[in-house]
């Protein structure tokens, strides 16, 4: 199966109450004049007022940059949205390694107090192509063996297991859970190159 659009999102550890988004706005625009990745950054999007929704986006060329609250549960998103090259293991690197990346800086970010960190045991995988990615069992069979490799990759030294999203209006959806909790650097080294 040739997967594109890949999204990745990293749960963020819930500490109590959800952290205020307000302050990532700021952060994102710093991100910008920075150009802090190896994709154009754009702009700033505020997408607080819609509950459930896709929070503070940042928008770059090839792909988006957000601290989401899609389902309810906050979490750092990258949305790839050109197509990229490569196999379909090269792909999934690499919307995770921009996942983790942006999850990093926020760990890191002075002006956070440490609100935007990630819980270290899930990680959802999205397909944002309807089309060539249906939610349905075909589609579930086909990817199997790829997503197989990719997680026991990423979680190299943690059991996990895998749940699929079944539901066939949503996006192919495939949630990955740890046995124990892996630091951002170390599910990047896991990747390797």
């Amino acid at each position: 199966m040739d997967l594109q659009h890949i999204n990745v999102k990293l749960h963020i550890a819930a500490n109590g109450a959800e952290p205020n988004l307000t302050p990532l706005i700021p952060v994102f625009h710093n991100w910008i004049q920075g150009q802090v990745f190896g994709d154009l950054l754009l702009d700033v999007a505020d997408y607080r007022h819609v509950p459930g929704g896709p929070g503070i986006v940042l928008i770059g060329q090839e792909g988006d940059y957000s601290v989401d609250q899609a389902d309810n549960r906050l979490g750092v998103r990258y949305n790839r949205k050109s197509p990229l090259d490569g196999s379909v293991q090269d792909r999934l690197r690499q919307a995770a390694r921009a996942a983790l990346a942006a999850a990093q800086r926020l760990e890191s970010e002075p002006s956070l107090d440490g609100k935007f960190r990630f819980g270290g045991r899930e990680v959802e995988l999205f397909i944002n192509d309807r089309l060539l990615a249906p939610n349905t069992d075909a589609t579930r069979q086909a990817a199997k063996p790829d997503l197989d490799a990719f997680f026991k990759k990423l979680f190299r030294g943690s059991d996990f297991s895998l749940n699929y999203g079944t539901d066939p209006r949503r996006l192919f959806t495939v949630s990955a859970t740890a046995t124990k909790p892996l630091q951002v650097g170390e599910l990047l080294s896991n990747l390797g190159t």
